[in-house]
């Protein structure tokens, strides 16, 4: 009979302001957390649905992984968020994050999901990359066309011209690209001494990574090569070797180059196993 007095004078201040103390009274008093509330008869009471319904709404419906809160902090322009396994955009589109397959070394580079891009670690720290160590040059091919374009022409309509020491280069707009490598170049020409390395650079072209089935950040306007003549690539110097064979690392980019075009977000092909010295591509995910 107790509740039953509590329910109706509960029921009658619906409407008033101090509803919501009473109701936090009565909970407190008849302990959600632990305690019960029922009717003489045995039945549940109104306050012992409010309970279980306010329980229900404290369990977390979907854990994001730290790889997914990666993408979706790096790409705000998107506004992905996650559910259910998949990254979700703003036009209902989805992109599975993990295709639950097992895949060796060569095969994450060549069917990447989401989260075999993060796989590895994109370490800044290290003087040599460990063996195998690539992060960044995976890529999933559904994701990156769909931010910035799924053929040549949908890609070249998001290019916008960037001065870099006397070239000028096409960079996608997308996600703030141009402008971060606005920021290299403004910071870069106060160090003179640098340009020789940064000169003759190339960026935009639609085409395949060489030796393989998959697509080069080049062809999404989001990776710029400087100087061939100061740049070291893994296969230049080893020809006939494997994607799994052991090489050794060579390169001739000064750190202070590298340095900057991270701080703006841009990750470095120097720091590859498969090394790619030249390369820098704006993937901010890992910075």
């Amino acid at each position: 009979m107790i509740m039953k007095n509590i329910t109706l004078i509960l029921l009658k201040v619906m409407n008033n302001s101090m509803f919501l103390t009473l109701l936090f009274i009565v909970v407190g008093l008849f302990s959600c957390n632990g305690g019960t509330a029922k009717e003489t008869d045995g039945t549940e009471s109104p306050l012992d649905t409010i309970c279980k319904s306010e329980a229900i709404k404290t369990i977390p419906v979907d854990t994001i992984p730290k790889y997914a809160q990666m993408i979706i902090d790096a790409y705000p322009e998107f506004d992905i968020k996650y559910s259910e396994g998949n990254l979700v955009f703003m036009d209902g589109s989805i992109i599975v994050c993990d295709d639950k397959k097992e895949k060796g070394f060569v095969e994450k580079l060549d069917n990447c999901d989401i989260e075999d891009m993060f796989s590895m670690s994109y370490d800044t720290t290290a003087v040599e990359p460990a063996y195998l160590n690539d992060c960044g040059r995976g890529r999933n091919e559904e994701l990156f066309k769909k931010m910035y374009g799924s053929t040549e022409l949908a890609a070249r309509k998001n290019l916008v011209s960037v001065d870099w020491f006397g070239q000028k280069i096409p960079f996608t707009k997308i996600n703030g690209a141009s402008v971060q490598l606005k920021k290299v170049a403004s910071e870069l020409q106060k160090s003179p001494q640098l340009r020789k390395y940064l000169t003759n650079a190339s960026s935009f072209y639609w085409r395949k990574v060489r030796g393989a089935n998959r697509q080069s950040a080049h062809s999404y306007g989001i990776a710029i090569d400087i100087n061939t003549s100061y740049s070291n690539y893994w296969l230049w110097s080893n020809p006939k070797r494997s994607e799994t064979d052991k090489i050794r690392y060579v390169n001739r980019i000064p750190m202070e180059i590298v340095k900057v075009f991270e701080k703006y977000g841009f990750i470095w092909g120097g720091r590859w196993y498969h090394y790619d010295t030249m390369h820098f591509e704006y993937r901010p995910e890992f910075l």
